[in-house]
């Protein structure tokens, strides 16, 4: 059975859906049922698409009767279809960028949204896509490019992936991550991290040989595990580590995670707020397929990456297009190339040394939107010899 989209116009309404109309119809003599589906835009504009599902048999005959299911699948495939905004004037189909006011309504309350996290239930990465899509549907990810291909591959609408944390540093998986794939940042959220001591119910600090977590939150947590004298394990996320203690049944292990992830592992609470300093604080972007359209009615920020030619003041005369504007930047994060890690400069002579070729990430307080942003990035292209915006997005401002 075959699909394919044709354009036409709209006759014989049998199904709404939204500003959708879907229509099904028999084509006498030719064997096939046809759908049609017209979305009216909140200008009135209206645009229709037409999808033929032609018979089984070689002829494209159909049995009398067999037109039904036919409907039924048509209808499916409308249904289960990404929801798609049109371009007036045009006949072809095109996902509309999101704006920052659709932030702070439909996709701002989450609802409808799935979004893809790290780890299993319970993990820190969940309660943050719960923070910047309330009411969404968290869809767990054993990897971080899982996460990734999960948007590109329309299995989810947005993901949430921590990218740095104010005591373990920087994510360096995510930053190689955002350059291997096409998604756009299009929100940041920032995440108090407070770690709780769990273990099975019944057990004590005492009883106590071994604990497990992620490795920064086991690193987060030095001083309190170092007084246990505990062996620490590492393992892939502190829920995961959770799920493990309380799966097994385990009387001498207990975990780093969530005060939420005792809550789902029913597991009991030996202490709170374990982590050696009180402001542990981790950043998470929220990435989608379409980028956001930058305004200068909030504080936005925007996230580059490029790369420079070899040479002294190079990169001094690269943040400098910034300073002279008065742009303020807040991270720089510098990555080896891993398709070129070292460059040998093409006046050196055999045997002269060889320097490591970086990529330079960084994020500006800056919309862009604003001018000043556009000429700093024009200016910056003159010499750099790769340039790409990553997401220009409203600032997460809630922990200031």
């Amino acid at each position: 059975m075959a699909a394919t989209l044709i354009g036409a116009s709209v006759n014989g309404v049998v199904r709404h859906k939204g500003n959708t109309v879907v229509s099904v119809s028999d084509q006498p003599g030719s064997g096939s049922t046809e759908a049609r589906l017209t979305s009216c835009s909140n200008t009135g504009q209206k645009l229709s698409i037409r999808a033929s599902i032609e018979g089984d048999g070689c002829t494209g005959e159909n049995k009398k009767g067999e037109n039904k299911p036919q409907a039924h699948e048509l209808f499916r495939i409308f249904e289960d279809s990404p929801r798609f905004e049109f371009a007036s004037g045009d006949s072809q189909l095109y996902p509309r960028p999101l704006s920052a006011s659709d932030l702070s309504s439909s996709v701002k309350d989450g609802s409808q949204i799935r979004v893809a996290y790290q780890g299993v239930s319970g993990a820190y990465s969940e309660t943050a896509a719960e923070k910047a899509y309330p009411n969404c549907e968290a869809v767990p990810c054993e990897q971080f490019d899982i996460a990734f291909e999960a948007v590109e591959q329309w299995l989810v609408e947005r993901a949430v992936l921590p990218i740095e944390n104010s005591l373990g540093g920087s994510i360096h998986r995510n930053y190689d991550l955002l350059l291997r794939h096409r998604l756009h940042i299009v929100g940041e959220v920032q995440l108090p991290i407070r770690h709780c001591l769990l273990a099975n119910h019944g057990v004590r600090v005492e009883d106590l040989t071994r604990v497990l977590s992620h490795p920064q939150a086991l690193a987060q947590c030095e001083n309190t595990l170092t007084k246990l004298g505990v062996i620490r394990e590492a393992v892939d996320d502190t829920a995961g580590a959770a799920q493990f203690v309380a799966l097994h049944k385990l009387k001498d292990t207990a975990a780093v995670a969530s005060l939420g992830a005792a809550r789902i592992y029913d597991m009991n609470v030996l202490a709170q707020d374990i982590q050696d300093d009180v402001d542990n604080i981790t950043r998470f972007l929220m990435l989608a397929r379409e980028p956001v359209i930058p305004g200068t009615d909030r504080p936005f920020k925007t996230s580059i990456v490029f790369s420079l030619e070899e040479g002294p003041g190079v990169l001094f005369k690269a943040l400098a297009v910034f300073a002279m504007r008065n742009i303020n930047l807040t991270k720089i994060e510098s990555r080896p190339q891993r398709k070129r890690p070292l460059r040998q400069p093409v006046e050196s002579s055999n045997g002269a040394p060889k320097y490591f070729d970086y990529l330079f990430y960084v994020d500006f307080e800056a919309s862009m939107a604003d001018p000043n942003s556009q000429n700093a990035l024009r200016h910056l292209k003159e010499f750099a010899t790769f340039l790409r915006v990553l997401g220009s997005y409203p600032m997460d401002i809630s922990l200031t």
